[in-house]
Parts: structure tokens; C-alpha cells; sequence
């Protein structure tokens, strides 16, 4: 075989893509785009394993085979299977409050947010209609008549709704606790310097706070504690057969969208201010003194830092001391990416 003969059959052995694989390429690595379809697709996880688990609850009929506690752990670590899915993608929020915090406190840029919700939402109501199918035995367990309340309700298996020991504001107020407490310990989990989780690990525990919170504080409310694990599947069930009632029912929806909001705001917050601020920031010791030498320390300070910052003192290693200004450290607290 010749050369000009090896050279053909190589070049008809290569993959020549075509342009709109091309165009699909360029789209799917531009940030938002990626950040979204990481949204999306951990979302979709996450609420899949949930809402199969109060499926398996809600129709186990005399089989037994579902539990609160299954619900709980179903729901923690389908969190934690989302971390793993778009934790370097996105940070993998799957929670539009917890998203919506970030923004508020300087974390995350606020055109960001639409497109995080947008694919939180979107991978919630996917999931619901994923389990619907499913779960079509649904049918069955009410004899083709869907209800919100009563023995046969089935509208839970896929949102909120609060029970009868419950009245609407101290519903509000609960979800308003819950959500502080999941948003205070998602900024302890992953807060770089503070004493965060090892490095691969903050997916699990992360979905361990979820079960606690959910063992301990889920009874009251249902801890809907997330608008993009509520909204999307009601939303679902209202356009699916189960009617105007899942809105109704005690004036419940919109507690599950405003209140976590609210909640999250205030955790995050109390972390700031509480814990953030008061964690004393170690000296940094320059290894080369002239990496810095024309540095001028910026008149304000960024935003997002929440302690003030101060020039270090760097000595050299040579005989004679070198007094040079080191770069303020960044006390953001990091949630976006693990």
C-alpha cells in the first residue's frame, strides 16, 4: 500500500463532524447553557427519587412497602445523587431559595437566576410526570378519581399540603424555620473557612442535613422547604386531572414558594453575620515578595467580603526584612461549585 493509499484510509476512518453537530457543540459549552441542563438534569434526579418514595408511602396499601423515614432518606440523598450529578457544573442548587439567596448575598450573579430556576422548574415537573407514568397505578388505588383530600387523596405524592393539626401561618412560619436551618447548615457545610467537609464528601453530607431536617422537623408542614420541589409537580397535578383544588386546598400553594424563600434569606444571613464575620482570618506569608511589589490594596472592599481585611506582613528570606502588602483574601463563602 502506498503512502498517498494510507493517507486515504485514514482520513475515511475519522469522524468528520457535520455543522450543525458543530453548532450544537459550540451552544452546549457556553456557561449559561451548561449551568442550566446541570439545573435541570440534577433537579430531575433529585425530585424522581423523592417522589417515588412518597409514591411508594401513599399507595403501599396493605403491603407496607413504604415509610416517612423512606421519604426522608429518599429525598436526602437524592440531594446528595445531585451533588455528584452538577456539583462542578453548577453547584447544583436544586432549590430556587437556595439559588435565590446566593444572588441576594453576592454569590451568584443575579442574570443567573432566572436561568437556574428555569431549569430547576422545568426538571421538577419532568420528574413529576415521570412518576405519574410510572406510578400509573394511581388510577387504580382511586378508581380513576383523582382527589387532593380524603382516604384515596393522592395529590400529595407530588406537592405539599398541610394537614389538619396545621393552621396557614404557623404553616408559613415552620416552613419559613425549616428552610433557615437547611440554608445555615448548607453555608456551614461548604464554607472554606470555616470547618467545611472534606473535599467529595459535601454531597452526602449535605443530604444527611436534608434527613435530619425531615425526621425531626418534617411532621408539621411536609418541609416543602424548596419552590422548585413544590410548585413544578402541583402544577403538574392541576393540568393532569387533579383540578383547581390543589390550589385551593387551604390556601396552601404559595406558603411552599414565598416562605422558603424568606426562610433561606434569613439563614443565610444569620451565617454571615454570626458565624462569617467572626472567623479570624490567618496571616499569609508571600513566598516571593516582589510577586506583589506594584500592588496597590483597593480603596473599598468587594462586596461580598463580610470581614474587613488587612495588610499582612511578609518578611524575606534574604537578610534584610521586606515589608510588603498582601492581596485581601476571599471570604466569600463558596456554595456555587464543590
Amino acid at each position: 500500500m502506498t503512502q498517498a493509499d494510507k493517507k486515504r484510509s485514514t482520513n475515511r476512518g475519522k469522524m468528520i463532524p457535520s455543522p450543525m453537530m458543530v453548532r450544537v457543540q459550540a451552544i452546549l459549552q457556553k456557561e449559561m447553557v451548561r449551568e442550566f441542563l446541570a439545573e435541570f438534569i440534577s433537579t430531575f434526579v433529585m425530585m424522581v427519587f423523592g417522589l417515588g418514595s412518597v409514591a411508594h408511602m401513599v399507595l403501599r396499601g396493605d403491603d407496607n412497602l413504604g415509610s416517612y423515614l423512606a421519604v426522608n432518606l429518599a429525598f436526602g440523598f437524592g440531594v446528595t445523587i445531585g451533588v455528584h450529578v452538577a456539583g462542578k457544573v453548577s453547584g447544583a442548587h436544586m432549590n430556587a431559595a437556595v439559588t435565590f439567596t446566593n444572588c441576594a448575598l453576592g454569590y451568584l450573579s443575579w442574570k443567573k437566576l432566572p436561568v437556574y430556576i428555569l431549569g430547576q422548574f422545568l426538571g421538577s415537573f419532568l420528574a413529576a410526570v415521570t412518576i405519574y407514568f410510572l406510578f400509573y397505578t394511581i388510577m387504580e388505588f382511586t378508581g380513576g378519581n383523582l382527589t387532593v383530600t380524603g382516604p384515596v387523596a393522592t395529590a400529595n405524592i407530588f406537592a405539599t399540603y398541610l394537614p389538619d393539626h396545621m393552621t396557614l401561618w404557623r404553616g408559613f412560619l415552620d416552613e419559613v424555620f425549616v428552610t433557615g436551618m437547611l440554608q445555615l447548615g448548607i453555608f456551614a457545610i461548604t464554607d472554606k473557612r470555616n470547618n467545611p467537609a472534606l473535599q467529595g464528601t459535601e454531597g452526602v453530607v449535605i443530604g444527611i442535613l436534608v434527613v435530619i431536617i425531615g425526621v425531626s422537623l418534617g411532621m408539621n408542614s411536609g418541609y416543602a422547604i424548596n419552590p422548585s420541589r413544590d410548585l413544578p409537580p402541583r402544577f403538574f397535578t392541576y393540568i393532569a386531572g387533579w383540578g383547581t383544588q390543589v390550589f385551593r386546598a387551604k390556601h396552601w400553594w404559595w406558603v411552599p414558594v414565598v416562605a422558603p424563600t424568606l426562610g433561606a434569606y434569613l439563614g443565610g444571613i444569620i451565617y454571615s453575620v454570626f458565624i462569617g464575620c467572626t472567623i479570624p482570618r490567618e496571616p499569609q506569608i508571600m513566598e516571593n515578595p516582589t510577586e506583589y511589589e506594584d500592588h496597590q490594596l483597593p480603596k473599598t472592599m468587594p462586596h461580598h467580603t463580610t470581614t474587613t481585611s488587612l495588610a499582612s506582613v511578609s518578611v524575606a528570606t534574604s537578610n534584610k526584612s521586606s515589608l510588603r502588602p498582601v492581596p485581601p483574601a476571599n471570604d466569600s463563602i463558596r456554595i456555587q461549585q464543590f
